[in-house]
């Protein structure tokens, strides 16, 4: 009787656990699925709408001229000698890519619980092509702030631009490593504890009140509030973009090193939970 010949599996799929790293290489062999996942959110996004993709042109208009009124007129915040429209509009960009990022991430459990019990991909194609795809929308935002800029350039409104301006690409990156971080430690913890979702919610709306979006850093006079505004890692990319796209605010290499550093901390601590995670969430989601 011939012996049976052994059988070996060639390819064995398990999730990723703090022993067998981040993932990232797993991640970037499946790069061609953050295309996918980006095509299809687009496309679900911009379906059966009226206004399709000029919402967002219009909708920083809109809270621009909520700004101007509640903050600007009712309150009598300054903005640095800036005017008002250019002012808001930059917080209003950067903080609406963040936050929606931040806020699609920390759902990643919930909105994938089907696909995820279906079928095996590396999970974090998820929360990185929705980041990706958020990029689509703060682009049509950042056109309307580019359009009202140059139309104050125009009327001889001296903003002062400068080289400052050049690490834009680096601050989108941060804002990019910092929704996904928190996003996913979030996205770990609610997949437990439910109640936490309506909690990061109101967290979340309240941070922006924490960040210098509706008022200039130099309005914070009481020198522990600004120490302890500066520990809230948005504050130095907020004001280093307004510092290089007008010549106003506070800019420091020392608080954007700050705010890179806990970034990349929050980044690797997320990655690892949410990689830790995946392996129990099919079974409490």
């Amino acid at each position: 009787m011939a012996r049976k010949q052994e059988q070996y599996w060639n390819t064995v799929i398990s999730p990723n656990t703090y022993a067998k790293g981040l993932g990232l290489r797993e991640l970037w062999s499946k790069r061609y699925l953050i295309w996918l996942f980006i095509k299809r959110d687009l496309t679900v996004q911009f379906k059966q709408t009226i206004f399709g993709f000029t919402w967002y042109f219009i909708s920083p208009l809109f809270s621009m001229v909520m700004y101007i009124v509640v903050f600007g007129r009712i309150a009598g915040i300054p903005t640095d000698d800036i005017p008002q429209p250019v002012f808001y509009l930059s917080g209003i960009c950067l903080w609406e890519y963040f936050s929606t990022c931040l806020t699609s991430v920390s759902n990643t459990f919930q909105t994938n619980s089907n696909l995820f019990g279906k079928v095996y991909f590396p999970r974090l194609v998820s929360p990185v092509s929705v980041v990706m795809s958020k990029l689509f929308h703060f682009s049509l935002q950042l056109g309307t702030f580019v359009i009202v800029y140059v139309m104050f350039v125009i009327k001889g409104v001296n903003l002062r631009p400068n080289w400052y301006l050049a690490l834009f690409p680096v601050l989108i990156f941060m804002i990019q490593g910092l929704a996904l971080g928190l996003g996913l430690i979030v996205s770990s913890l609610t997949t437990k504890y439910r109640d936490l979702t309506n909690f990061f919610g109101v967290f979340v709306s309240l941070w922006m009140y924490a960040t210098p979006i509706v008022y200039p850093l130099s309005y914070v006079t009481n020198p522990t509030l600004h120490k302890i505004m500066l520990l809230n890692p948005m504050t130095a990319i907020i004001e280093t973009f307004k510092y290089g796209a007008y010549g106003a605010g506070e800019f420091s290499w020392q608080a954007l090193g700050y705010s890179a550093a806990c970034i990349a901390v929050l980044l690797v601590i997320g990655i690892a939970m949410f990689n830790r995670k995946q392996k129990f969430f099919i079974d409490t989601i």
